[in-house]
């Protein structure tokens, strides 16, 4: 195997190759990097235990991921510590096995959560990992040896997922949470094996379990996923810009339940009205094609008027620039500066000012007086980005509108880009029709009466 100082500059430059291969540090005797031929590298230190010696055995003991988690310089302290603490008699490896051995499902999950999750990924993705965690994953093998997980107890967790309404409640939840609560589904029990085998494969990189552990939750066949996304037409559009003009100007008549024995109590004439910061943000949604979290965590600070751009510190996919139309500048215009938040919130105006949590009430009311109960906050964006295939804008421009950073993500629209085709197949039929009928126009068949 070869030697070299394994410092930042030769990792870069190392490759993968058909087979794993380990690299040894020219300065440290039994430090050295692992380098799979997926390309995942990993920091080990090897030693032989005990008296030490040719019959002792070898033992090896991976350190952490060479993938930008453990710098060089971390990883060959932590082979001196291990091998300091080999030549006092102890032995590592064996140390962490047993220990290994004894964590449960759970236990590795968390470590998996805070070191990786927490580090790495946005708040929301977390809050969202957290609760398939602990509505789906802990509930059925939280308590199960990490090791000792087969893939039949991950196949059957999957299958148990899928079948709505079978969720364990949470230990101390209230009853009517289970309404709040994902309770399963064949989405859910695909993103808990998603999980799953993302906790292995992190284990394995970090020494979790041993690095040749064979991830449970691979090679299981994920259900088939139908697509959730909702287009809007150009007449449902139209009911739906309706219902925010008119609960935003006279609001929204009440829909009284007359079989209900306190209908007699309420008013018969009530209405509810929404305030133009929250119809501004509904305009933002259909205008833009931005995220509801975009919308409501949008400052105007980020506005940049002169250039009709918003300039978001952070989203989704990182920091970005929306290019806005005319209309989305007239709304934010004329929209009343309250506070930091172009959505004001009701914290406005108080030293810590947050933004809005959501606008679930005011859209349940317009979609409901707009005949479109069941529509979801993030059609909104798939139907912006319809209407641009539509129109034959092309997929990047489109993806670039969205702030997609994979192109892949904007391709599930190619189907709608049905204008372009339509003139190709017309023009196509056109020329047939004219060879058919000898070159002859094509005159219509009109029946004799």
């Amino acid at each position: 195997m070869p030697t070299m100082k394994l410092g930042r500059r030769a990792i870069a430059t190392i490759e993968p190759a058909e087979r794993t291969l380990t690299y040894w540090d020219s300065d440290v005797a039994g430090f050295g990097l692992r380098v799979f031929p997926s390309g995942k590298k990993s920091w080990i230190c090897e030693y032989r235990a005990g008296a030490g010696g040719r019959g002792a055995i070898k033992r090896r003991l991976t350190l952490g991921s060479a993938d930008g988690v453990m710098t060089p310089e971390a990883a060959r302290e932590a082979a001196k510590d291990v091998l300091a603490r080999v030549r006092l008699g102890a032995d590592p490896a064996a140390e962490r096995a047993e220990e290994r051995a004894a964590e449960t499902v759970r236990d590795v999950a968390e470590a998996w959560f805070e070191r990786h999750i927490l580090a790495k990924r946005k708040a929301t993705t977390a809050r969202h990992y957290r609760q398939v965690l602990e509505t789906h994953i802990y509930p059925r093998i939280g308590t199960k040896r990490a090791v000792a997980l087969t893939r039949q107890e991950v196949a059957r967790l999957h299958s148990d997922i899928a079948v709505k309404g079978q969720a364990i409640r949470k230990e101390g939840a209230k009853p009517r949470a289970s309404k709040k609560t994902p309770r399963g589904g064949k989405y859910a029990a695909n993103q808990s094996l998603r999980i799953l085998s993302s906790i292995f494969n992190w284990a394995a990189d970090t020494g979790f379990v041993p690095e040749d552990h064979r991830n449970p939750a691979r090679r299981i066949e994920k259900f088939e996923e139908v697509g959730r996304e909702r287009f809007l037409s150009r007449e449902e559009l139209g009911r739906l810009g309706a219902a925010i003009k008119e609960a935003e100007t006279i609001g929204i008549e009440w829909e009284i339940d007359e079989t209900k024995p306190t209908a007699k109590h309420v008013p018969k004439e009530r209405r509810t009205l929404i305030t133009p910061h929250v119809a501004a943000a509904l305009r933002l949604l259909i205008f833009t094609g931005m995220r509801l979290r975009e919308v409501l965590n949008l400052e105007w600070a980020h506005y940049d008027q002169e250039r009709g751009l918003l300039l978001l510190p952070d989203s989704k996919t990182g920091k970005k620039a929306i290019v806005l139309s005319s209309a989305v500048t007239d709304i934010l215009d004329t929209l009343p500066q309250l506070g930091r938040y172009v959505v004001a919130s009701e914290s406005v105006g108080l030293p810590e000012e947050k933004p809005r949590t959501d606008i679930k009430k005011p859209w349940r009311l317009v979609t409901r007086r707009a005949g479109l109960e069941g529509l979801r906050i993030h059609d909104l964006r798939h139907s912006f980005a319809s209407f641009g295939a539509g129109d034959g804008i092309g997929l990047p421009l489109i993806g670039g509108l969205l702030g997609h950073s994979d192109p892949k993500t904007t391709a599930r629209y190619a189907h709608l880009a049905a204008d372009p085709l339509r003139q190709a197949a017309n023009a196509i039929a056109d020329t047939i029709a004219l060879s058919l009928n000898g070159g002859a126009e094509i005159v219509p068949f009109r029946k004799e009466v």
